[in-house]
């Protein structure tokens, strides 16, 4: 009777504990990765996995770049933190790198309708933000992939143009900006015949260079390169300092030899 007893009463708890451990597991695992990984709008043919995977890359591409404002304006655009900063940003494009050039050295260019509109962009921003090499080597696959509707025009111009300036060329897009350590402000890189380039934007889906610099807090002004324009300021403050200190070192040599003069005679 006891033994019956004892039955009754441990069979329900070993059934509670069970449901209990599985839906603990199940709750441990689904946290492993952000949930947003895998909330996916509903496509025939929609990759989910790669999807996923291409999210959390996207998340890890900018959670480190999205500091970098605040860090500048509290420790200094050139501050050491800002360099650590970049330091571990570097590391991890390098993983990131890695696994997109693996998916598409596998999958080929995937375009939205198997990646989902967010995976097709990130495949973009990560070989954007690659080093030259991979820049040069993948920008055909996106041409290609671009005709085919596996990418977007506008994106293929922003990688145009960074792999135009690393060459030491001007851009054609007008998309690449870059920022004055000194001052903190954001300067537009020098453009191939600036006059026609809203011309080209539009061409790609791009806004007018007036209103995309606006982002950055750029007053842009046709036909001025403010790039150029604050290297010429800075090479003429360079230019007036180095004959400042030319001539205070011919003043301090005319003196010390008078000063000798006058101890000789």
């Amino acid at each position: 009777m006891l033994n019956l007893c004892l039955k009754l009463i441990i069979s329900p708890i070993k059934t509670i504990l069970v449901f209990s451990f599985v839906c603990f597991t199940s709750w441990g695992y689904t946290q492993d990765k952000p949930k947003e990984n895998y909330v996916f709008i509903k496509k025939p043919g929609l990759n989910k996995p790669l999807a996923g995977l291409l999210k959390y890359i996207f998340i890890n591409d900018q959670k480190y770049r999205e500091k970098l404002e605040s860090y500048g304006g509290k420790y200094g655009y050139d501050s050491k933190e800002v360099k650590e900063l970049w330091d571990t940003i570097n590391k991890q494009d390098s993983v990131n790198i890695a696994q997109v050039t693996d998916i598409i050295n596998k999958y080929g260019w995937l375009g939205p309708d198997a990646i989902g509109e967010e995976g097709s962009s990130t495949l973009f921003l990560v070989i954007q933000h690659a080093d030259i090499k991979t820049q040069e080597k993948y920008l055909p696959l996106m041409e290609e992939a671009v005709k085919k509707g596996n990418a977007y025009a506008r994106d293929l111009a922003l990688l145009e143009d960074r792999v135009a300036l690393a060459h030491g060329k001007k851009q054609i897009y007008g998309s690449q900006v870059v920022r004055d350590l000194k001052t903190g402000k954001y300067i537009i890189q020098p453009i191939e015949d600036e006059g026609s380039v809203n011309k080209r934007r539009e061409s790609v889906g791009l806004e007018p260079i007036e209103q995309y610099v606006k982002h950055w807090g750029i007053d842009y002004k046709p036909g001025m390169s403010n790039f150029e324009n604050c290297n010429n300021d800075s090479q003429k403050s360079a230019n007036v300092w180095l004959w400042v200190c030319i001539i205070a070192s011919g003043v301090l040599i005319i003196v010390f030899l008078v000063y000798k003069y006058r101890r000789s005679v």
